[in-house]
Protein backbone atom coordinates (compact mmCIF):
# COMPACT_ATOMS: atom_id res chain seq x y z
CA UNK A 1 0.00 0.00 0.00
CA UNK A 2 1.34 3.79 -0.95
CA UNK A 3 2.70 5.42 1.93
CA UNK A 4 -0.27 8.11 2.57
CA UNK A 5 1.56 11.23 2.72
CA UNK A 6 3.07 10.51 -0.94
CA UNK A 7 -0.92 9.75 -2.39
CA UNK A 8 -1.25 13.71 -3.84
CA UNK A 9 2.15 13.89 -4.82
CA UNK A 10 1.46 11.24 -6.91
CA UNK A 11 -1.40 11.77 -7.92
CA UNK A 12 -0.23 15.24 -8.87
CA UNK A 13 2.28 13.34 -11.01
CA UNK A 14 -0.04 10.73 -12.64
CA UNK A 15 -0.66 12.37 -16.16
CA UNK A 16 2.86 12.56 -16.34
CA UNK A 17 3.65 9.03 -15.38
CA UNK A 18 1.18 8.17 -18.14
CA UNK A 19 2.50 10.66 -20.77
CA UNK A 20 6.09 9.07 -20.20
CA UNK A 21 4.83 5.31 -20.03
CA UNK A 22 3.42 5.35 -23.39
CA UNK A 23 6.74 7.47 -24.73
CA UNK A 24 8.15 3.97 -23.57
CA UNK A 25 6.36 1.70 -24.79
CA UNK A 26 6.17 3.27 -28.33
CA UNK A 27 10.22 3.59 -27.70
CA UNK A 28 11.46 0.00 -26.56
CA UNK A 29 11.64 -3.14 -28.91
CA UNK A 30 10.59 -6.70 -28.02
CA UNK A 31 13.98 -9.18 -27.89
CA UNK A 32 14.16 -12.31 -26.91
CA UNK A 33 17.22 -13.82 -24.56
CA UNK A 34 16.69 -17.12 -26.57
CA UNK A 35 17.87 -15.24 -29.31
CA UNK A 36 20.76 -14.05 -27.58
CA UNK A 37 22.15 -17.17 -25.76
CA UNK A 38 25.01 -19.42 -27.61
CA UNK A 39 23.35 -22.85 -26.87
CA UNK A 40 25.11 -24.73 -29.17
CA UNK A 41 28.30 -24.11 -26.84
CA UNK A 42 26.99 -25.98 -24.24
CA UNK A 43 26.91 -29.49 -22.71
CA UNK A 44 26.24 -31.39 -19.90
CA UNK A 45 27.88 -31.19 -16.30
CA UNK A 46 28.70 -34.20 -15.38
CA UNK A 47 27.94 -35.60 -11.24
CA UNK A 48 31.45 -35.25 -10.23
CA UNK A 49 32.18 -31.65 -12.58
CA UNK A 50 33.80 -28.99 -10.67
CA UNK A 51 34.23 -25.43 -12.35
CA UNK A 52 38.09 -24.25 -12.98
CA UNK A 53 38.98 -20.90 -14.37
CA UNK A 54 41.25 -22.47 -16.99
CA UNK A 55 37.38 -22.69 -18.58
CA UNK A 56 37.20 -19.44 -19.53
CA UNK A 57 38.86 -16.83 -20.94
CA UNK A 58 37.07 -13.87 -18.76
CA UNK A 59 39.39 -11.54 -16.30
CA UNK A 60 38.58 -11.71 -12.84
CA UNK A 61 37.23 -8.51 -12.91
CA UNK A 62 34.49 -9.42 -15.56
CA UNK A 63 33.59 -12.68 -13.65
CA UNK A 64 33.46 -10.02 -10.43
CA UNK A 65 30.95 -7.70 -12.55
CA UNK A 66 28.64 -10.35 -13.92
CA UNK A 67 28.58 -11.92 -10.59
CA UNK A 68 27.17 -9.10 -9.29
CA UNK A 69 25.13 -7.73 -12.07
CA UNK A 70 23.34 -11.06 -12.15
CA UNK A 71 22.83 -11.69 -8.33
CA UNK A 72 21.53 -7.62 -8.26
CA UNK A 73 18.89 -8.92 -11.17
CA UNK A 74 17.98 -12.09 -9.10
CA UNK A 75 16.58 -9.68 -6.27
CA UNK A 76 14.03 -8.53 -8.50
CA UNK A 77 11.21 -9.82 -6.64
CA UNK A 78 12.11 -7.47 -3.89
CA UNK A 79 12.65 -4.41 -5.69
CA UNK A 80 9.12 -5.17 -7.20
CA UNK A 81 7.98 -4.79 -3.59
CA UNK A 82 9.13 -1.80 -2.89
CA UNK A 83 8.98 0.08 -6.26
CA UNK A 84 5.07 -0.83 -5.84
CA UNK A 85 4.94 0.14 -2.43
CA UNK A 86 6.46 3.77 -3.08
CA UNK A 87 4.68 3.76 -6.85
CA UNK A 88 1.26 1.87 -5.75
CA UNK A 89 -0.60 -0.87 -8.40
CA UNK A 90 -3.13 1.48 -10.06
CA UNK A 91 -3.75 3.40 -12.57
CA UNK A 92 -0.10 4.98 -14.82
CA UNK A 93 1.99 3.99 -11.78
CA UNK A 94 0.95 0.37 -11.13
CA UNK A 95 1.15 -0.23 -15.05
CA UNK A 96 4.38 1.07 -15.05
CA UNK A 97 5.82 -0.34 -11.98
CA UNK A 98 4.61 -4.12 -13.73
CA UNK A 99 6.76 -3.42 -16.95
CA UNK A 100 9.19 -2.64 -15.51
CA UNK A 101 9.22 -5.75 -13.55
CA UNK A 102 8.59 -7.87 -16.29
CA UNK A 103 11.38 -6.42 -18.55
CA UNK A 104 14.01 -6.77 -15.70
CA UNK A 105 12.74 -10.42 -15.33
CA UNK A 106 14.53 -11.08 -18.74
CA UNK A 107 18.16 -9.55 -17.65
CA UNK A 108 18.65 -12.40 -15.19
CA UNK A 109 16.92 -15.02 -17.67
CA UNK A 110 19.88 -14.03 -20.51
CA UNK A 111 22.55 -13.29 -18.54
CA UNK A 112 22.42 -17.11 -16.16
CA UNK A 113 21.94 -18.58 -19.24
CA UNK A 114 24.73 -17.26 -21.39
CA UNK A 115 27.25 -17.95 -17.92
CA UNK A 116 26.13 -21.25 -17.80
CA UNK A 117 26.15 -22.11 -21.16
CA UNK A 118 29.98 -20.93 -21.55
CA UNK A 119 31.06 -21.60 -18.10
CA UNK A 120 32.31 -18.73 -17.53
CA UNK A 121 31.45 -18.46 -13.77
CA UNK A 122 31.19 -21.50 -10.82
CA UNK A 123 27.74 -22.30 -11.19
CA UNK A 124 27.98 -23.50 -7.73
CA UNK A 125 28.93 -20.51 -6.57
CA UNK A 126 26.29 -18.42 -8.69
CA UNK A 127 23.48 -20.64 -7.22
CA UNK A 128 24.91 -20.78 -3.79
CA UNK A 129 25.47 -16.74 -4.11
CA UNK A 130 21.66 -16.41 -5.34
CA UNK A 131 20.42 -18.27 -2.55
CA UNK A 132 21.93 -16.30 0.16
CA UNK A 133 20.79 -12.75 -1.69
CA UNK A 134 17.43 -13.88 -2.61
CA UNK A 135 17.13 -15.21 1.42
CA UNK A 136 18.41 -12.31 2.81
CA UNK A 137 15.87 -9.95 0.88
CA UNK A 138 18.34 -7.03 1.14
CA UNK A 139 17.38 -4.39 -0.94
CA UNK A 140 17.64 -0.53 -0.13
CA UNK A 141 13.89 1.06 0.86
CA UNK A 142 13.79 4.75 0.20
CA UNK A 143 11.04 5.88 2.78
CA UNK A 144 8.65 8.14 0.09
CA UNK A 145 8.17 8.25 -3.52
CA UNK A 146 10.11 11.22 -3.63
CA UNK A 147 13.19 9.77 -2.15
CA UNK A 148 12.42 6.21 -4.32
CA UNK A 149 12.31 8.38 -7.72
CA UNK A 150 15.47 10.35 -6.97
CA UNK A 151 17.27 6.60 -5.79
CA UNK A 152 16.02 4.78 -8.78
CA UNK A 153 16.97 7.54 -11.15
CA UNK A 154 20.65 7.37 -9.86
CA UNK A 155 20.61 3.45 -9.63
CA UNK A 156 19.64 2.75 -12.90
CA UNK A 157 21.74 5.13 -14.58
CA UNK A 158 24.27 3.85 -12.60
CA UNK A 159 23.23 -0.02 -13.47
CA UNK A 160 23.36 0.50 -17.33
CA UNK A 161 26.88 1.82 -17.08
CA UNK A 162 28.18 -1.01 -15.32
CA UNK A 163 26.17 -3.71 -17.51
CA UNK A 164 27.55 -1.74 -20.29
CA UNK A 165 31.13 -1.22 -19.31
CA UNK A 166 31.38 -5.14 -18.52
CA UNK A 167 30.36 -6.06 -21.74
CA UNK A 168 33.93 -4.17 -22.80
CA UNK A 169 35.42 -6.49 -20.45
CA UNK A 170 34.14 -9.72 -21.91
CA UNK A 171 36.45 -10.93 -25.15
CA UNK A 172 33.30 -12.36 -26.42
CA UNK A 173 30.66 -11.12 -29.14
CA UNK A 174 28.13 -13.36 -27.70
CA UNK A 175 28.50 -11.85 -24.25
CA UNK A 176 29.49 -8.49 -25.24
CA UNK A 177 25.77 -8.03 -27.47
CA UNK A 178 23.87 -10.00 -24.34
CA UNK A 179 25.34 -7.02 -21.66
CA UNK A 180 24.49 -4.42 -24.04
CA UNK A 181 21.00 -5.66 -25.03
CA UNK A 182 20.19 -5.46 -21.00
CA UNK A 183 22.31 -2.05 -20.75
CA UNK A 184 19.61 -0.92 -23.82
CA UNK A 185 16.73 -1.77 -21.16
CA UNK A 186 18.26 0.16 -18.22
CA UNK A 187 18.74 3.05 -20.28
CA UNK A 188 15.13 3.13 -21.27
CA UNK A 189 14.04 2.86 -17.38
CA UNK A 190 16.49 5.17 -16.32
CA UNK A 191 14.85 7.91 -19.03
CA UNK A 192 11.33 7.27 -17.47
CA UNK A 193 12.97 7.74 -13.77
CA UNK A 194 14.83 11.05 -14.61
CA UNK A 195 11.88 12.46 -16.45
CA UNK A 196 9.28 11.76 -14.00
CA UNK A 197 11.82 13.09 -11.13
CA UNK A 198 12.19 15.83 -13.02
CA UNK A 199 8.43 16.56 -12.71
CA UNK A 200 8.41 15.89 -9.37
CA UNK A 201 11.27 18.75 -8.54
CA UNK A 202 8.83 21.04 -10.96
CA UNK A 203 5.76 20.14 -9.00
CA UNK A 204 7.29 20.08 -5.60
CA UNK A 205 10.93 20.92 -5.33
CA UNK A 206 11.94 21.15 -1.20
CA UNK A 207 10.40 18.00 -0.88
CA UNK A 208 12.37 16.22 -3.89
CA UNK A 209 15.74 18.45 -2.79
CA UNK A 210 15.58 16.67 0.86
CA UNK A 211 15.27 13.71 -0.93
CA UNK A 212 17.82 13.79 -3.18
CA UNK A 213 20.68 14.94 -0.04
CA UNK A 214 19.05 11.47 1.46
CA UNK A 215 19.32 9.47 -1.86
CA UNK A 216 22.68 10.65 -3.39
CA UNK A 217 24.82 11.36 0.11
CA UNK A 218 25.96 7.61 0.78
CA UNK A 219 24.47 6.54 -3.00
CA UNK A 220 25.62 2.70 -3.10
CA UNK A 221 24.38 0.42 -5.39
CA UNK A 222 21.93 -2.87 -4.52
CA UNK A 223 23.70 -5.99 -3.77
CA UNK A 224 25.07 -5.46 -0.13
CA UNK A 225 23.93 -9.16 0.40
CA UNK A 226 25.90 -10.70 -2.07
CA UNK A 227 28.47 -12.87 -0.73
CA UNK A 228 31.76 -10.90 -0.91
CA UNK A 229 30.03 -8.12 -2.25
CA UNK A 230 32.96 -5.45 -1.28
CA UNK A 231 35.90 -7.66 -2.30
CA UNK A 232 33.47 -7.59 -5.72
CA UNK A 233 32.75 -4.11 -5.65
CA UNK A 234 36.62 -2.98 -5.30
CA UNK A 235 37.95 -4.98 -7.96
CA UNK A 236 35.11 -3.47 -10.38
CA UNK A 237 35.78 -0.19 -9.53
CA UNK A 238 40.02 -1.07 -10.62
CA UNK A 239 38.60 -1.90 -13.41
CA UNK A 240 37.20 0.96 -14.08
CA UNK A 241 33.51 -0.73 -14.71
CA UNK A 242 31.98 1.52 -12.12
CA UNK A 243 33.74 3.73 -9.62
CA UNK A 244 33.24 7.22 -8.61
CA UNK A 245 34.84 8.84 -11.30
CA UNK A 246 32.06 7.44 -13.08
CA UNK A 247 29.78 8.10 -10.75
CA UNK A 248 30.63 11.81 -11.14
CA UNK A 249 31.10 12.12 -14.47
CA UNK A 250 28.22 10.30 -15.82
CA UNK A 251 25.50 10.62 -12.96
CA UNK A 252 26.45 13.84 -10.39
CA UNK A 253 27.20 16.25 -13.22
CA UNK A 254 24.67 15.29 -16.07
CA UNK A 255 21.93 14.48 -13.99
CA UNK A 256 21.55 16.32 -11.04
CA UNK A 257 23.48 19.43 -12.03
CA UNK A 258 22.33 19.56 -15.79
CA UNK A 259 18.90 18.07 -15.88
CA UNK A 260 17.58 18.50 -12.46
CA UNK A 261 19.72 21.89 -11.76
CA UNK A 262 19.07 21.48 -8.31
CA UNK A 263 22.00 24.79 -8.04
CA UNK A 264 19.32 26.80 -9.71
CA UNK A 265 16.31 26.03 -7.90
CA UNK A 266 14.07 28.54 -6.57
CA UNK A 267 11.51 29.28 -3.75
CA UNK A 268 12.78 26.19 -1.56
CA UNK A 269 11.54 26.10 2.00
CA UNK A 270 14.62 27.00 4.95
CA UNK A 271 14.98 23.23 5.38
CA UNK A 272 15.14 22.71 1.52
CA UNK A 273 17.55 25.21 1.20
CA UNK A 274 19.91 23.69 4.25
CA UNK A 275 19.99 20.40 2.51
CA UNK A 276 20.79 22.03 -0.75
CA UNK A 277 23.82 23.57 0.68
CA UNK A 278 24.74 19.99 2.28
CA UNK A 279 24.16 18.42 -1.00
CA UNK A 280 26.45 20.85 -3.13
CA UNK A 281 29.04 20.41 -0.87
CA UNK A 282 28.64 17.02 -0.96
CA UNK A 283 28.83 17.06 -4.85
CA UNK A 284 32.30 19.67 -4.58
CA UNK A 285 33.86 16.70 -2.52
CA UNK A 286 32.92 14.33 -5.13
CA UNK A 287 34.22 16.23 -7.66
CA UNK A 288 37.52 16.76 -6.45
CA UNK A 289 37.83 13.13 -5.26
CA UNK A 290 36.80 12.36 -9.22
CA UNK A 291 39.46 14.22 -10.24
CA UNK A 292 42.18 13.13 -8.42
CA UNK A 293 41.21 9.08 -9.06
CA UNK A 294 41.38 10.22 -12.65
CA UNK A 295 44.41 12.05 -12.39
CA UNK A 296 45.88 8.83 -10.29
CA UNK A 297 44.71 6.85 -13.63
CA UNK A 298 45.79 8.95 -16.01
CA UNK A 299 49.45 9.33 -14.65
CA UNK A 300 49.53 5.34 -14.24
CA UNK A 301 48.41 4.32 -17.82
CA UNK A 302 51.27 6.64 -19.11
CA UNK A 303 51.18 8.95 -21.69
CA UNK A 304 50.05 7.33 -24.70
CA UNK A 305 46.55 7.10 -23.00
CA UNK A 306 46.94 10.72 -21.94
CA UNK A 307 47.54 11.61 -26.26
Amino acid sequence: MVISADVNFLGELESEAERLLERHLATVKEWHPHTLVPYSRGRDFEADYEWSPEETDLSPEARSALFVNLLTEDNLPYYFRDIERMFGRDGAWGEWVRRWTAEEGRHAVVIRDYLTVTRSIDPVALERGRMVQMSTGEVPEPPSAADGMCYVTLQELATRISHRNTGTHINDKVGYDIMRQVAIDENHHFLFYRDIATAGFKRDPSQMVEALERQLIGFAMPGTGIPDFAEHSKRIAAAGIYDLVAHFDKIIEPVVLREWKIDQLENLTPEAEQARDRTMKYIDKARRVADRLRAKREAAAGPSAAA
